[in-house]
């Protein structure tokens, strides 16, 4: 692989890895609140702005995509994947109060990057037969195996907590829930991909190729807006929770909101560059990637906020996880040196 696509990568796991923080700080506003201000902004607001300043004649590759009824079908299923994706988004958000950022993280991630990298790669023409297929299967289930043990890690660290707070454990109701959604999360890189014919016709129009998949998260990610921003408006009505917009002293979670939306979007656009880069197998190896190394920061910020106080062993065996992890990373990228 060449260096800059690996760069542009592991700048992407920082963002990705990052943006759950503003989870633990939406207090004082409602959750759906919250939720509501993060996907306007992370999955309109900045796609859009990003792909204007970006993509040479946007407009025209948007109205074109949606009206030519050759690339309808694109745009539909693009839109579709997008959609199904925002019920995990909104799956995760249920899971992180029930087991904690690092499990939840573990778990979606792991998942996310393995389905999202094999559903393409088995759509590729005469992909089982490619030199770069053992190794890219190998790099999925060591991936797998270190989702495992974070898992377990995250499992033993719920243990010692309850037995020294006698508190209800959830973790199994938890473990459920993030396993749905990582399922889930996966189709958003299936979308992505395919969503290929939209970055092409942007290319077409005057951008260059790392830039013309900003074109393509735009229609995808209209899918899971309307199913994100959907969900927020039923509780919001279900719940009379409309004032939380105004309660005071919701200056910092709005704050950590915006900053949340800038991590979230920025991985994905930054991720779509590389990806581009690598080639027509980029959004096979660099998903993984992605968030098989965003998991080790979202980790280290779990750390710091003392998720992993006075469980040392449990901590020990989520390190191990966590180099299983590179340890993939490295194989699915020399998986793309291979001829």
């Amino acid at each position: 692989m060449e260096f800059f696509p690996l760069v542009l990568i592991i700048f992407a796991s920082v963002f990705q890895g990052s943006f759950g923080l503003g989870m633990k700080y939406m207090a004082p506003l409602k959750w759906e609140a919250w939720w509501l201000v993060h996907v306007t902004i992370a999955m309109i607001i900045l796609p859009l702005a990003w792909a204007y300043i970006a993509v040479p004649n946007l407009s025209e590759v948007l109205n074109t995509s949606f009206s030519d009824p050759s690339m309808q079908s694109v745009v539909f299923m693009a839109m579709f994947f997008g959609f199904l994706w925002g019920i995990g988004g909104i799956l995760f958000g249920i899971s992180v109060p029930y087991i904690g950022l690092s499990l939840t993280m573990g778990i979606v991630m792991g998942l996310a990057g393995s389905i999202g990298a094999l559903v393409p790669l088995l759509q590729m023409e005469n992909a089982t037969s490619s030199p770069q297929f053992p190794y890219v299967i190998a790099g999925l289930a060591i991936t797998l195996i270190g989702v495992g043990i974070t898992a377990k890690a995250g499992i033993d660290k719920d243990k010692l907590k309850t037995e020294s707070t006698n508190e209800k454990s959830n973790i199994l109701k938890g473990i459920l829930i993030a396993t749905a959604c990582g399922v889930l999360s996966a189709l958003l890189n299936v979308g992505f991909v395919k969503a290929t014919p939209i970055a092409k016709l942007a290319e077409e129009m005057g951008a260059i190729d790392r830039n013309a998949s900003l074109a393509a998260w735009v229609i995808v990610l209209i899918g899971a807006f309307i199913m994100n921003a959907g969900y927020c408006f039923f509780l919001l009505f279900k719940n009379n929770t409309w004032s939380s917009f105004n309660v005071a002293g919701t200056s910092k979670a709005y704050k950590w909101a915006i900053l949340a939306s800038i991590f979230w979007f920025g991985a994905l656009g930054v991720y779509g560059q590389g990806a581009a880069l690598i080639g027509p197998i980029g959004g096979v190896i660099g998903w993984p990637m992605l968030l098989g190394l965003s998991l080790i920061v979202s980790n280290f910020w779990a750390y710091r906020a003392g998720e992993w106080t006075e469980a040392k062993k449990p901590f020990n065996l989520l390190l191990i996880g966590l180099f299983v992890l590179i340890l993939a990373s490295v194989i699915l990228g020399y998986s793309n040196s291979i001829i």
